[in-house]
Parts: C-alpha cells; sequence; structure tokens
C-alpha cells in the first residue's frame, strides 16, 4: 500500500511503499476514502506544538518516531477484520480517531479524549492519508448512513472539535450574543451548527475578509474585521448586551486577550485554537466578573455519533470543502500553514 508519511521533521510527506497490514484480534483494517486535512497535521509534522514564551512540546521527546503516516479524520470500507472483530467487509465507516489506553477510569468512562496515555489515530497510531488503515476496535467505527464520505470524514475532528466546544457554552437567549474567533474550518463549522444549537446572535471575528464573507454565508449574524477594529468596538452597534459566550477557534495571545476584554459578567469563553500563547490575565477577574475560562479538545465519541446523527436530518447545510487527490496532501499542509486554504481540505484516493 502506499502511505504519505513524515520521514524528516518539517520537510514535506514522502510517498512510502509497504505491504498492506493483516489486521489482528480486535482490529478491522478499513481501505480509505475520505481523510481531512486538519490544522494540527500541519503542527505534528513540523515536530513541535508552540507552548509560548518560546516553550515546545516537542513531539519527538514525547516519543513519536518517524517515518509516520499522519491523517486522523478519516472514511473507509471495511475491507477484513481480526479473528475478534465482529463487522462484515463492505461496510462504510467514520473513524473515530481520539483513542486512549482503554483500561482506565476515563477510557472505561466514554471519555478517552481525556486518557492520560492516549493512542490517537493519525497523532500516535498511523493515520488515514494512506490507501488503508488499521483501527483497533469496531467500537471506534461510527455508521454515517447515506452522507458523504467526504463530510463523515471531517465529522471526527473539525465537525466534532466546533459541536463540542458549543456544548460548553452557557445557556443563552435570543438577545445574547456568541463570538467566534476565526473563520477557518473550524470556526465556519461552528457557525453552521450554531445556527441550529444556539439561540444568540453569531458574530465571527477574523483578519481576512474572504473568510468573514465566508462566515456571512454560512449564517453569522454580522462579521468583525479585527486589523481595522481591533478594539471590537463594532460589538456596542451590534447588541447593547456584552458577549455571554466566546469561543476562540484561533488560541492566540491576541484573540484570548481580546475575548476576556469583551465578554460580559457571567459569561464563558472556550477556547479551541492551538495557535499557541500566553495570557497575562487579572485572576481577580476570574471570581469578580464570574467568568468562565476552559479548553476544549476535539469531543467524545457519544458526541461525535449525536453529530453524525444531526447530519443526517439534513437540516445542517455541508461547509465549503476543497478535495484533492491523496498524493498532493503535503501541498495541502503548505495551504492550512500559508492561511491560503479555503473551508476545509480533503484528500482521496
Amino acid at each position: 500500500m502506499k502511505s504519505y508519511q513524515i520521514v524528516d521533521w518539517g520537510k514535506p510527506l514522502q510517498a512510502v511503499l509497504a505491504e498492506r497490514p493483516t489486521p489482528t484480534g480486535t482490529e478491522v483494517l478499513l481501505k480509505v476514502d475520505a481523510c481531512g486535512v486538519c490544522h494540527s497535521d500541519v503542527h505534528i509534522r513540523d515536530g513541535y506544538f508552540d507552548l509560548g514564551d518560546g516553550k515546545r512540546a516537542v513531539l519527538a521527546d514525547l516519543g513519536l518516531k518517524l517515518p509516520f503516516t499522519l491523517g486522523h479524520e478519516i472514511a473507509g470500507t471495511v475491507v477484513e477484520a481480526g479473528p475478534d472483530a465482529h463487522v462484515p467487509s463492505g461496510r462504510r465507516f467514520a473513524v473515530f480517531p481520539w483513542i486512549g489506553c482503554g483500561a482506565c477510569v476515563r477510557c472505561l468512562g466514554g471519555e478517552e479524549v481525556n486518557c492520560e496515555t492516549p493512542r490517537p489515530i493519525g497523532t500516535r497510531r498511523h493515520g488515514g492519508f494512506s490507501e488503508y488503515v488499521v483501527v483497533p476496535h469496531e467500537r471506534y467505527l461510527v455508521d454515517y448512513g447515506d452522507l458523504d464520505p467526504n463530510v463523515a470524514a471531517v465529522s471526527a475532528c473539525s465537525g466534532l472539535t466546533a459541536y463540542s466546544a458549543l456544548r460548553k457554552l452557557t445557556a443563552a437567549s435570543a438577545d445574547d450574543v456568541l463570538v467566534i474567533f476565526g473563520a477557518g474550518g473550524v470556526g465556519l463549522t461552528a457557525v453552521n451548527l450554531a445556527r441550529h444549537l444556539i439561540a444568540s446572535k453569531i458574530v465571527v471575528v477574523d483578519i481576512n475578509d474572504e473568510r468573514l464573507s465566508a462566515a456571512l454565508e454560512m449564517g453569522a449574524d454580522a462579521v468583525i474585521n479585527s486589523v481595522n477594529d481591533p478594539n471590537l468596538d463594532a460589538l456596542k452597534q451590534i447588541s447593547s448586551r456584552k458577549p455571554l459566550n466566546v469561543v476562540d477557534f484561533v488560541g492566540a495571545s491576541a484573540t484570548l486577550k481580546a475575548a476576556t476584554s469583551i465578554i460580559g459578567k457571567g459569561g464563558c469563553i472556550v477556547v479551541v485554537g492551538l495557535f499557541g500563547g500566553t495570557l497575562p490575565l487579572s485572576t481577580a477577574l476570574l471570581p469578580m466578573r464570574q467568568m468562565t475560562l476552559r479548553g476544549s479538545y476535539v469531543g467524545t465519541i457519544d458526541e461525535m455519533r449525536e453529530l453524525i446523527e444531526l447530519l443526517k436530518t439534513g437540516r445542517i447545510a455541508p461547509i465549503p470543502m476543497t478535495t484533492m487527490p491523496m498524493s498532493e496532501v503535503s501541498g495541502a499542509l503548505d495551504a492550512l500553514k500559508n492561511g491560503t486554504a479555503k473551508g476545509r481540505l480533503v484528500a482521496t484516493p
């Protein structure tokens, strides 16, 4: 089989030929039908995550060995199952990639995403930038019915990330305001979902007018270009109320600083983006303004199933997607890194 792997940190992915794996035990082998290209793949290819103040989480130091196959937003077709798996060949599934150790309290409680020793597909186990991928157990396979496999694939990360973040917000009314920082693929997904899940007015903040136009097309009530309005004064014209909820899909020092400056009393800020940075914050503001500041990282398998069922209803229009052959996946990572990608990127065989 052909895979596109990190061979050297920070360098273009390389096409590598290997024998097709044979599943053992509870493993299931899928032929990859679609695999989303995620911004976290860029960080992994570079070999580190920026923690701010010059600090980095270096993946080689955390045990990730090269060569390695990226790709965690996977939809595929079962071609073979191990002797302890009970799923027939030919069935199509999306893959829940956020796998833990399988034995701790978190894993046994269905919260593998919070496992302290995770083994996710595409970030610790070989992923979907390949012709085939091994899934360790059929419980990580989510039936997506008649959905487009491209939509099903990106539901495993960008869709799930947006859905889980929105579920963590404070209950709001139609007079409240939700501010979303970042109109990239995940931010646009959140706008799309928020129209059906959140009663509030939706305001999107970004530095790119083209992405802001896409946010309006997705259903945002208003947009703000923070280059032209760095203090976000336009919020005062949009509503007399301070925002009750903010979701930061960038995760930079500047966006977090802006979020804490605009949030209303009793409001909630959910940080999703992994851009990197630090936040100088007066700790007294948290109790005095009864502010909630929390992180959100992808989601649980139950949330992914809920999202897939919601998408099956047809009420959620798909966000813009760009597809490319798997052979061009390294260039797609470059587009994400350079900020030239539009919507979600999906690689297909």
